[in-house]
């Protein structure tokens, strides 16, 4: 992969978790909390969209299989959303 997200000469240097952390521990609370409620309450919609799809109990299997068979995918995505949510923060910062 090109390694887009963790270029060492680029002025906000750090992975997309590192700078998340960084927002999480030194923005605005309120402006964390509020993302915060808005991820929990995206993953509860995902997880009883599973719940419907597979059952309580099949979830668990379910998102490892996926995961294992998607890895990069993933890894993409998690990059993704890390990023999604320091735009979020940062742009009621303001």
């Amino acid at each position: 992969m090109y390694n887009l997200f963790e270029d060492e000469e680029d002025i906000f240097q750090g992975s997309p978790k590192s700078k998340f952390l960084d927002i999480v521990f030194n923005a605005n609370s309120d402006l964390v909390h509020n993302e915060l409620a808005r991820i929990m309450e995206r993953m509860a919609v995902m997880e009883l969209m599973l719940q419907e799809q597979y059952g309580e109990d099949e979830i668990d299997e379910v998102v490892r299989k996926f995961e294992f068979e998607r890895s990069a995918d993933v890894d993409m995505m998690v990059k993704n959303l890390y990023i999604i949510s320091v735009g979020n923060v940062l742009s009621r910062n303001e």
